[in-house]
């Protein structure tokens, strides 16, 4: 039996996520977000992608990049869970584990050929850019799509709160609006989802947090139940 093997990436997500922070916590969450898979020159010829785009859908697999040197443990913290319980980590999709790897499901919105290189582009991934990818896998619904699947976890989408934007964010809306016209509704997807620690959910908070999204600081606080954008700083080094 082989225990030992190595996996090889074929290619890396670029996605505005330059953090972990405030990624969504699973794929389709934020789906007005549009990410892309650039493949290395082994694989990135187009008989290796021939007949894809007949599928609507794609399963990425890849790997926790950011997690590995940090090791794993049999048992973890959910977020879902509030973070004071813990289960095995085969009963959860922890990021930390044995061969740190994942897999999200997203809408294939266009295959590019660019002299003969392919990338994909992709709808409402989950993942920090120059995130490594394994393998790519199409979708198939009659198989995929569990209608009785019960998870006693993660019964539904998690709660969400209202995004509301500052005028000096709002300002920034506008400024920036040539260059990115889906920006409100992409921060206000993304930041929805109230990234703080489980702690703090739900909960008032004096605290302004940052998070790096596209080319932009992103600096935002809750107050009176709404996620508050206070201000949106763009970053000198993009």
């Amino acid at each position: 039996m082989v225990q030992d093997f190595e996996v090889q990436a074929i290619g890396r997500v670029k996605s505005p996520y330059k953090e972990k922070f405030a990624v969504p916590r699973q794929p389709g969450l934020a789906n007005s977000v549009v990410s892309v898979i650039e493949f290395f020159d082994d694989f990135a010829a187009p008989d290796f992608f021939a007949g894809i785009d007949e599928h609507s859908h794609l399963w990425v697999l890849f790997l926790f990049h950011q997690n590995i040197a940090k090791g794993w443990s049999a048992k973890v913290r959910p977020p879902r869970m509030g973070g004071n319980k813990k289960l095995g980590v085969f009963a959860t999709r922890s990021s930390f584990r044995p061969n740190a790897m994942g897999m999200s499901a997203a809408k294939l919105l266009e295959v590019k050929n660019s002299d003969g290189k392919i990338s994909l582009v992709l709808k409402g991934l989950d993942l920090v850019d120059d995130t490594p990818v394994v393998d790519i896998k199409p979708y198939i619904p009659y198989s995929d799509t569990v209608t009785d699947a019960v998870s006693n976890i993660a019964p539904a989408e998690p709660a969400t709160v209202d995004v509301c934007f500052s005028a000096e964010a709002q300002n920034t809306l506008h400024e920036e609006h040539q260059h990115f016209p889906k920006l409100e509704q992409q921060l206000r997807d993304i930041l929805r989802q109230d990234p703080r620690p489980a702690s703090k959910k739900r909960k008032e908070d004096n605290k302004e947090y940052g998070v790096r999204l596209f080319c932009f600081n992103v600096l935002w606080q809750v107050k009176d139940n709404c996620l508050i954008i206070t201000r949106i700083e763009k970053v000198d080094d993009e």
